[in-house]
């Protein structure tokens, strides 16, 4: 007989067994080593540095109020049921755990210390139903009453701009804006809520009249676009489902300037007017707001003036947190920070950017729309990849002008890229203006989901019909 043969232990066998423990250490290790990059907003600029940012290699933060992204041109078509309010939305969740993401306000930047004093952004601990929407303007909601601080080695400023009233009494509290989602949706309520009131019999003529007069102050592109969607609308659904009040609906736009769509081409713009004249939306240019009460306003060049449904579309104004910095050089016009903000001695901060209608960058000043604050997202997203990397930063942050675009009903649309300094300047309206309208949007959309579902509610709704129900 043989005698047992003793076992001895073996060092793979050891390493082995001991292989998670060294695994754990090394994982808090190389975490500890990151970089903390911090990103307040989610809008076109922010959740572009989100989306391509390289997370592997940065311990990225999202600081921002809402938990998703608005993709701000398919707004109007949402709120007249062409599309639903999914396809305009894009979940800031979807990049988590790898990214953490604190629903909140940002409140002020101690750019010293590298830290950011937030406002939680959810409702109050105590269950209370209070509303934690500040898209006004207001930043006096206490949230859950409890700020807490976070830590940045870099950080990217794209917290966006509120809409613009001028300081005009009433404005926030009976008008609508058409800025978000949630905007969109009340829009929405209000004109089938117009439709309803003025349907009940004991209504008097002159009472649906004014319930069914839809305003819009503001001639841009939102303005327009609305009006639009608006008119399709009434002519199409409204007038099969309420025949005699659909003829009595009367949508007017407003403005300030001499002309609407006043950074289009002239000839695009004068073709806007006429098929809005043809349509039966009444323009009525270099009339000035004075203030706004319950169902009506008061127009300078009109006196009162009653409405079911106010849309206020007059520009933007710069965000409380941007007005709230003091430390930085700010373009005295716009208040708006450079791309790489600039101290108050001219010199760069080489660890904060700022992007989107929080920025400008050097030379001519670029519109706020969702092309020039993605485009400076790419950049910077850019240049943050290749620091983590060490590697030289990219070339200075030029625009690409890839046209504007806007919607004017009937499936007509214009097109105009004649002011680019590189490329074709074409135009273009009509037909295929709106083909080329429906198509960049379609490609713009980010999440395969919202390119089936976009097509597929354009479709449908084409077919039965746009659901007029109010839940």
């Amino acid at each position: 007989m043989f005698a047992p043969r003793p076992i001895r232990s073996s060092p793979r066998l050891v390493a082995t067994l001991y292989r998670p423990a060294i695994s754990r250490n090394f994982s808090a290790s190389a975490a500890r080593s990151k970089q903390n990059l911090v990103v307040i907003g989610s809008g076109w600029g922010g959740y572009e540095v989100l989306r391509k940012i390289d997370k592997k290699r940065w311990n990225v933060t999202v600081v921002s109020p809402t938990d998703y992204f608005n993709f701000t041109p398919l707004l109007a078509s949402c709120a007249v049921g062409t599309l639903e309010f999914r396809c305009a939305m894009e979940p800031v969740s979807r990049y988590s755990p790898d990214v953490r993401i604190y629903q909140a306000w940002c409140d002020t930047i101690d750019f010293k210390r590298k830290t950011l004093q937030c406002m939680p952004a959810t409702l109050p601990l105590s269950n209370e139903k209070k509303s934690a929407s500040r898209t006004d303007g207001n930043t006096t909601f206490p949230g859950t009453g409890t700020p807490f601080t976070v830590k940045y080695d870099k950080l990217v400023i794209a917290v966006g701009a509120y809409s613009q009233t001028f300081g005009i009494p009433g404005v926030k509290e009976h008008g609508h804006f058409l800025k978000d989602v949630k905007d969109a949706r009340a829009i929405r309520m209000r004109v089938l809520e117009c439709f309803e009131q003025a349907n009940q019999p004991i209504v008097t003529d002159i009472q649906r009249r004014n319930l069914l007069n839809f305003c819009i102050v503001g001639g841009g592109p939102t303005g327009v676009e609305f009006a639009a969607e608006l008119h399709d609308l009434l002519r199409t659904d409204m007038a099969q489902r309420f025949p005699s009040l659909a003829r009595l609906a009367k949508i007017t736009l407003y403005d300030v300037a001499p002309n609407i769509l006043g950074n289009f081409d002239n000839e695009l713009a004068g073709y806007a007017e006429k098929k809005f004249k043809r349509d039966g939306i009444n323009i009525l240019t270099s009339h000035h707001v004075d203030r706004v009460e319950p169902g009506k306003m008061h127009v300078r060049e009109q006196g009162e003036v009653h409405f079911g449904l106010l849309v206020w579309s007059t520009g933007l104004a710069p965000n409380p947190l941007v007005q709230s910095i003091t430390a930085l050089k700010k373009d005295e016009k716009t208040q708006r920070q450079h791309l790489n903000v600039l101290k108050p001695d001219g010199t760069p901060d080489p660890d904060v950017w700022a992007i989107g209608d929080a920025a400008r960058s050097e030379g001519p000043l670029l519109p706020a729309t969702a092309q020039v604050a993605n485009q400076k997202g790419k950049y910077v997203t850019k240049k943050l990849n290749r620091i983590v990397r060490d590697k030289d930063s990219p070339e200075p942050f030029e625009f690409q002008n890839l046209g504007t675009l806007a919607y004017l009903g009937d499936w007509k649309a214009i097109y105009d890229r004649s002011k680019a300094e590189r490329g074709p300047k074409t135009k273009e309206s009509g037909r295929v203006a709106w083909l080329l309208w429906r198509s960049a949007y379609f490609t713009m959309t980010l999440s395969v989901r919202n390119k089936i579902l976009i097509p597929t509610y354009w479709f449908l709704n084409w077919i039965f019909g746009r659901d007029l129900t109010r839940f």
